[in-house]
């Protein structure tokens, strides 16, 4: 419910939880298997001092920005209801699974890929499933067709040997078909064809999605991205259900059929998922708010997945707390960790879901309220993988998700790039004379993207460094450590006063002047 709270106060994180749904429950067998999906009940003097001072102020202000819940009793009961809503029969079949991997690559024309390769493309897929428990990939095979969106999506030469093949191999269990979306007569005739369930990349990433999915207001976005493949679904089983002569009838003199009372069940709960997600948005935007008003700088960190976000975080704060995973998806909760740049201004690095070419719309927008973090932040850090064959690919389809997140402009401007894993490319350096080279694993390059980091935060949130006189004997020392960060005290006791270099924010300062005139 609260998936920022605590986050914020520094050495701490949220918990992830492993892509390995072990013990999902079989759905119930028969025709009320599809309305199983909707849960139960229906859908010194002298001299300088530097440092040594106490608690900075923005530490203070990272340590209070705790979000405690409203009332236990209202939100146990909230929290029963959306776990209601998140009763659903599983996406992918339990146990393990031995799978053939069937890549169609598009030689020519508007549907081929751009800046990759099939043997490219094929890893990735691989990686998809190896990320899931007891899943192996046994045989690959990359078959070339000019008609992708067809039918049977490969010609049919190609469609009749890859039939025989997949046919005369008993140890597969399920085919993982590595296109985007397949329509449902698409997956009716290749499953009746092959003989075992066959799976697009739209179904395993939400599966993938659902297993990581940490915290109530991911677990809803991800139900909300599943809409579309329960409606397929539906219709899927009224077909069914038509063979047997009862998907058209009405039942009880309700004057619906059955495939009608399943539609009005999943509108009622897509209904009262989104009510849920928003009520979980305007607590974030409360978060948000407390955070404006604590002045402490927001850092996105975003990237393609497994690029190394978390551990450049880790590298970045010092929070041994935080466990990266190498694992695609492995942040798919948003997350938030204090750190402080050289000048001993606190930041919040947050932590946020990996892009993935291809990936399917309705994921992105599901996660639009998960992503608002990232347009409200003072900075973007893009961290790519240089180590990676695609790192040109998946740059362009983080910009190209960025852009469609449709940012304010400043904040796309301003995006800091950061070429991670230099160490696993000999003698790299970055052409874009704007990139900063690092290894995070390594602590490589570090300092310097610190200090990077740190005259775009000052320029982003307009602080300023400035040397203001104050007198010892009244409040105006101990108020900035509260308010500001305090870089250097230079005491003069023979006016009882001191300098003071400090860097403030211009609200800050205005309170300052205005609490102690000149």
């Amino acid at each position: 419910m609260w998936p920022l709270r605590a986050a914020f106060r520094a050495g701490l994180r949220l918990s992830r939880v492993s892509c390995g749904c072990s013990g999902v429950e079989a759905a119930p067998p028969g025709p009320v298997r599809a309305l199983a999906a909707f849960g139960p009940g229906g859908p010194g003097p002298g001299g300088r001092k530097r440092g040594g001072w106490g608690p900075r102020a923005d530490e203070r202000r990272a340590r209070a920005w705790d979000g405690d819940p409203e009332d236990a009793d209202s939100e146990g009961e909230e929290e029963e209801e959306e776990e209601a809503l998140l009763s659903r029969e599983p996406l992918l079949p339990a146990g393990v699974q031995r799978v053939f991997l069937v890549h169609p690559d598009v030689k020519w024309g508007a549907r081929k890929p751009q800046l990759t390769r099939a043997e490219w493309q094929v890893a990735e897929a691989r990686s998809l499933v190896h990320t899931l428990d007891g899943w192996s990939v046994v045989e690959t095979v990359v078959v070339p067709t000019k008609t992708p969106d067809s039918k049977l999506v490969f010609g049919r030469g190609h469609f009749e040997r890859l039939t025989e093949t997949i046919r005369g191999s008993p140890e597969v269990t399920s085919v993982f078909l590595n296109v985007e979306r397949m329509t449902l007569l698409t997956k009716k005739e290749l499953e009746a064809a092959w003989g075992v369930q066959v799976f697009d990349r739209f179904t395993i990433v939400l599966h993938i999605f659902r297993c990581n999915a940490r915290t109530k207001e991911a677990r809803l976005q991800v139900a909300v991205a599943e809409m579309p493949l329960l409606r397929s679904n539906l219709k899927n089983n009224d077909t069914h259900l038509d063979r047997q002569g009862g998907g058209s009838r009405y039942i009880m003199g309700s004057g619906e059929t059955f495939l009608q009372v399943q539609q009005r069940l999943l509108k009622e709960k897509e209904m009262k998922i989104k009510k849920a997600l928003e009520k979980l948005r305007k607590k974030r935007h409360l978060l948000r708010r407390q955070r404006q008003r604590q002045e402490l700088p927001v850092i996105a960190v975003v990237g393609y997945t497994n690029c190394g976000k978390t551990t450049l975080i880790k590298a970045l704060t010092g929070d041994a707390a935080v466990q990266p995973r190498d694992q695609l998806f492995a942040t798919l909760d948003v997350t938030a960790h204090a750190g402080s740049l050289p000048s001993r201004v606190t930041v919040l690095y947050v932590d946020t879901i990996g892009f993935l070419s291809q990936l399917p719309h309705t994921l992105i927008e599901s996660f639009a309220a998960t992503l608002e973090d990232v347009a409200h932040a003072d900075l973007i850090v893009h961290v790519r993988d240089v180590s990676h064959p695609e790192t040109e690919l998946q740059k362009s389809s983080v910009l190209s998700a960025l852009h469609g997140l449709h940012l304010p402009a400043p904040l796309l401007g301003s995006v800091v790039e950061v070429h991670n894993k230099v160490d696993l490319v000999q003698g790299y350096s970055p052409t874009d004379p704007d990139a900063l080279a690092v290894s995070a694993l390594l602590g490589q390059g570090l300092e310097e993207l610190k200090a990077r980091l740190e005259a775009a935060v000052l320029r982003a949130t307009g602080r300023r460094v400035l040397t203001l006189r104050v007198q010892l004997a009244g409040a105006q020392l101990s108020w900035l450590h509260r308010e500001a960060t305090v870089q250097e005290v230079d005491v003069i006791p023979e006016d009882g006063a001191a300098d003071v270099t400090v860097i403030i924010s211009n609200a800050a300062y205005g309170k300052f002047r205005k609490l102690f005139p000149e």
